[in-house]
């Protein structure tokens, strides 16, 4: 086999680039991105007529809402960033959701309260300054993942969980309590309350709003996202991350700078975590510590689970499943147990995800694929 043959994502071994012949991983990808892109334009589309009175919430029972769609393209973006990380390079990570909420604080801060940083109110009305914002909020959080990976990732196994972990509260606690600064005047966080008043993005005078505007801005850079993760997995360095991922010692021996890509890995993880949560910020319009706390982490890692860590394709299907269970176990409860509580809420959604990673321990993926090939026989 030729050198630059590579691992697909999918776990075949696709033929050299140059053949004249498009490889069977690569055609299923793009299959998948063509099935996706009808998929969200569709539901975009249900949504904007409703013809017959027939919208997204009526067609799935109130289960899903347009809203739940938009929150899922939002959390595929932190989910692909968290697969590459410990789906394909191995590093446990329990604090995802604290770089998720340093991008929507960025966003928030520096647009509601650019001049108790320092920096010009005047910047706050233009229109490009939010999505300057965005792009600012990726670089301080790859540097702050940058600056804390390389001594985080040192660790192994339980340790490397714990220190995650630590630094995922230690990123929430900052949040309520003002970022540790002692400034009577100056509230830069809004401790527990939050920060209220984020604006709407635009381009010009044209607002991504109402809500069928922003969905299709959402799935855009989800969908851009994917595509860049897939890249990412199919390089050389991705065959070094899935190298790592079986054996570091191994790795090392045939040269890998193991080091080196799982900082590498932390980095490009944490920059997808930041832009969704400058979208998730853009969308609610109002941040606070809450939805970045240690259960949000822990959630994003049962997403990653149920979808398949060692996929790029196992976010969209592992975020929607989960987001589906929870609102059918919250809104279909109570016809199966009169009177059910949030107590009996909470044991009914642990059964099920019990029951899902059962009958799918690699997780929803690669279940679809085995079913896939067993009609295709």
């Amino acid at each position: 086999m030729a050198a630059d043959s590579y691992r697909s994502d999918t776990g075949t071994t696709t033929a050299p680039a140059g053949n004249g012949k498009e490889s069977a991983p690569r055609r299923a990808t793009m299959a998948g991105v063509v099935v996706l892109v009808a998929l969200v334009l569709a539901i975009g589309l249900l949504e904007a007529f409703q013809p017959g009175g027939v919208d997204v919430s009526s067609l799935t029972g109130g289960v899903i809402t347009f809203d739940t769609t938009v929150r899922i393209g939002i959390l595929t973006i932190v989910v692909v960033g968290l697969n590459l990380l410990m789906g394909y390079a191995g590093q446990v990570s329990l604090g995802q959701a604290a770089f998720f909420g340093l991008g929507a604080y960025s966003s928030a801060i520096f647009t509601t309260r650019a001049e108790l940083v320092g920096i010009g109110s005047g910047l706050e009305g233009r229109w490009w300054w939010p999505w300057l914002v965005m792009v600012l909020g990726m670089a301080l959080t790859g540097a702050l993942a940058y600056a804390v990976g390389r001594p985080i990732l040192r660790l192994r196994g339980h340790y490397l969980a714990m220190a995650t972990l630590g630094l995922g509260v230690m990123v929430t606690i900052m949040f309520r309590e003002n970022l540790g600064l002692q400034l009577d005047t100056k509230d830069i966080t809004g401790g527990s309350d939050g920060i209220p008043g984020i604006p709407r993005l635009r381009v010009g005078t044209f607002e991504i709003w109402p809500i069928e505007r922003y969905y299709y801005l959402v799935w855009f850079l989800a969908i851009v996202g994917i595509l860049l993760a897939l890249n990412v997995v199919r390089s050389r360095s991705g065959r070094a991350l899935r190298a790592l991922h079986s054996s570091e010692l191994a790795a090392e021996t045939v040269g890998v700078d193991t080091a080196r890509f799982k900082v590498r890995a932390l980095v490009v993880s944490a920059m997808y975590a930041s832009i969704a949560g400058s979208l998730f910020a853009h969308f609610r319009v109002a941040v606070s510590p809450t939805p970045f706390d240690f259960l949000a982490s822990l959630e994003l890692v049962v997403m990653a689970a149920v979808g398949g860590m060692a996929s790029v394709w196992g976010a969209p299907f592992g975020v929607a499943a989960i987001l589906a269970i929870r609102e059918l176990v919250r809104t279909r409860l109570d016809l199966v147990i009169g009177g059910a509580g949030g107590e009996q809420e909470a044991v009914a959604f642990g059964v099920l995800l019990v029951l899902v990673m059962i009958f799918m321990p690699e997780g929803v993926v690669v279940r679809v694929k085995e079913v896939a090939r067993r009609w295709s026989r």
